[in-house]
C-alpha cells in the first residue's frame, strides 16, 4: 500500500522560487533509486501522499519505530491555514460544491487539535540543534481561512476519476503563493498551508498523470523554498466526497461524511508534516511517517454513540491513530 521512495527534483513556476524541492516517501525503495545521501534522504519525484483505502490493506512498518533523519521538525508552535478554493465551475463546466458545514467543520478541528491528546503525541519526537534535543511542543493554532472564488487554472493533468478537472502540484503551490501573498501570512517551517479543494476537482502530482487523487491517494504533504528562502509547507487536501470508497471515514459523529473523511485526512498529514516538514526528519526504515504506520486504524470509537474517538471542546472527530515511539504501536493519545 505504501511503496515509497525519496528524491530531490527542482521544479521551476513562474509564480513561486525558481527552486522547488521536492520528495517522496514511498513504503519500500524501488530497485535502481539513488542511495542514501549524506542528510539520509533519498532522492524521489512526487510528495509524501496518504494512499487510497482498500479493504485488507497492510499497514507498513508494524513495529518498527521512526527514526530521526536529521532534518527539522515544526518544533515550536504549529500555525495552520485553510485555503478554500472554491470557484463557481470545474474546468469542464460542471458547477462545484461542498457540503454546507464542509468548510465550518475543518476550520474548527484547524481550532481544536492543539493541546489535546493525539498532538501531544508528537512530543516525543525532536529535532537536534548544536548537539541538544530540541522536542516538539503540544501548540497548534489556527491562523486563518481564506476562500477563493477564482477559477481554476486549465487542466494541468489528466486525472481518470475527474474527468476534465484536475490540477498539477505546482499548480497547488501556485495557489498557496497566492493566498499567501492576498491574505499578507507568512510562511515558515511551523506554518502550514492545506489546499482544499472542492467536489469533482482531482489533481495529479505532475503532468504526466501517473499518480493522482482518489486513485493513487487521498491527499499529501509537501514543501518548496520561496523567493525569501523560507520553507513552505503545504497540503494538497482533494475534497473526500468526491470517492468515499477510497477516502471515506466509516462512521461521521458531524453528520457531514465528506467533512468528517477530510478532517481525518487533514489529521494525517498534519501530524507528518509537525514530524516531518521537508521530509528529511521523522519515518522508519521502510520511508512510512507517523500517520502511515496508522492509517485507517481508528482504534475504539467511545463518543457520540460510537462514531468518534475523540471530543476536544464539546466537538467530536473520528480520527487515525498515530504511532508512539515509545509504546511502539498506534495510539490516541500519547506518548
Amino acid at each position: 500500500m505504501f511503496a515509497k521512495s525519496r528524491k530531490r527534483v527542482l521544479a521551476v513556476g513562474a509564480v513561486i522560487t525558481a527552486c522547488v524541492a521536492l520528495l517522496v516517501v514511498w513504503a519500500t525503495v524501488p530497485v535502481g533509486a539513488t542511495p542514501l545521501s549524506a542528510d539520509n534522504t533519498l532522492a524521489a519525484g512526487t510528495p509524501h501522499m496518504l494512499k487510497v483505502h482498500h479493504a485488507g490493506d497492510a499497514l507498513p512498518g508494524a513495529g518498527v519505530p521512526l527514526t530521526y533523519h536529521k532534518g527539522k521538525v515544526m518544533q515550536a508552535q504549529e500555525i495552520s491555514y485553510a485555503i478554500f478554493w472554491e470557484p463557481s465551475n470545474l474546468q469542464n463546466g460542471n458547477a462545484t460544491q461542498v457540503s454546507p458545514t464542509y468548510n465550518s467543520l475543518l476550520k474548527q478541528y484547524l481550532g481544536d487539535v492543539g493541546g489535546n491528546g493525539l498532538y501531544n503525541n508528537n512530543t516525543q519526537y525532536y529535532q537536534v540543534v548544536s548537539g541538544a534535543k530540541k522536542f516538539i511542543i503540544n501548540k497548534s493554532s489556527f491562523g486563518g481561512a481564506w476562500v477563493d472564488t477564482s477559477a481554476y487554472p486549465a487542466s494541468g493533468c489528466t486525472d481518470s476519476a475527474t474527468p476534465g478537472n484536475c490540477v498539477t502540484d505546482l499548480q497547488i503551490q501556485a495557489e498557496v503563493a497566492k493566498a499567501i501573498s492576498t491574505k499578507g501570512w507568512s510562511a515558515g517551517l511551523t506554518h502550514m498551508f492545506f489546499v482544499f479543494t472542492s467536489s469533482g476537482e482531482g489533481s495529479c502530482f505532475d503532468g504526466s498523470s501517473t499518480t493522482c487523487a482518489f486513485t493513487d491517494y487521498c491527499a499529501y504533504h509537501n514543501y518548496y523554498t520561496n523567493t525569501s528562502g523560507h520553507p513552505v509547507i503545504y497540503a494538497n487536501m482533494p475534497y473526500t466526497g468526491t470517492s468515499l470508497a477510497g477516502c471515506g471515514v466509516s462512521k461521521s459523529p458531524n453528520n457531514d461524511v465528506a467533512a468528517d473523511s477530510t478532517i481525518n485526512v487533514t489529521s494525517h498529514e498534519q501530524m507528518e508534516a509537525v514530524t516531518d516538514p521537508r521530509l528529511n526528519a521523522w519515518y522508519d526504515s521502510s520511508g512510512a511517517e507517523i500517520g502511515d504506520k496508522c492509517a485507517w486504524n481508528f482504534g475504539t470509537l467511545s463518543y457520540d454513540g460510537g462514531k468518534a474517538n475523540e471530543s476536544w471542546n464539546g466537538h467530536f472527530y473520528i480520527l487515525q491513530q498515530e504511532w508512539d515511539n515509545s509504546t511502539g504501536g498506534c495510539v490516541q493519545a500519547g506518548p
